[in-house]
């Protein structure tokens, strides 16, 4: 078994930035000023399916958006930290009321704010458009940019090194 599938078999609970991991980090707003996000539908699948087979899922992000609780209801994502300028903080908060060890957590970031959660679980993860410095401190670069399916890889990759993923496509193959 290779560290990184030892790493993601360990996995329990993901936790994920949104501008940049779950979107493409494209902020945009209407004529009224209202906010828009693009989500990918194969991020989305995967999540469900994960869920499905008893992986938990979180959210933490600096910028607060009703979108983003709209997208998490959608996808049973209990967990959910907005407006959360220092991470590392509101990740130790999530480690004791979960009661994981930060072995058991991954985390897939974009950008430098969060390396230090990055330094401190189980699984690093990022995108492959993030900057030098995220991409050198992850365990795992997705060859998806954000928002273009990223964390669907993650969540395959920790899905296949948990012995589900054969099991899921059996599903569907009937």
């Amino acid at each position: 078994m290779s560290n990184l599938t030892a790493r993601a078999a360990a996995i329990r609970l993901v936790l994920l930035d949104v501008d940049g991991v779950l979107t493409d980090g494209s902020i945009t707003y209407d004529a009224a000023g209202v906010e828009g996000k693009s989500f990918h539908v194969r991020d989305g699948h995967r999540i469900k399916l994960a869920v499905r087979h008893g992986l938990r899922f979180g959210i933490i992000t600096g910028r607060a958006s009703t979108i983003v609780e709209r997208r998490a209801a959608e996808l049973h994502i209990a967990i959910v930290h907005q407006g959360a300028l220092r991470k590392l903080p509101v990740f130790d908060e999530i480690l004791a009321a979960e009661r994981l060890a930060p072995e058991q957590v991954a985390y897939m970031g974009d950008d430098i704010v969060d390396l230090p959660v990055m330094r401190r679980v189980g699984l690093a993860a990022t995108v492959a458009d993030a900057p030098a410095v995220v991409r050198d401190r992850a365990h795992f670069i997705a060859a998806a940019a954000g928002g273009r399916g990223a964390v669907a890889e993650l969540v395959e990759l920790i899905l296949r090194a948990r012995g589900d993923w054969e099991e899921i496509i059996a599903g569907y193959l009937g």
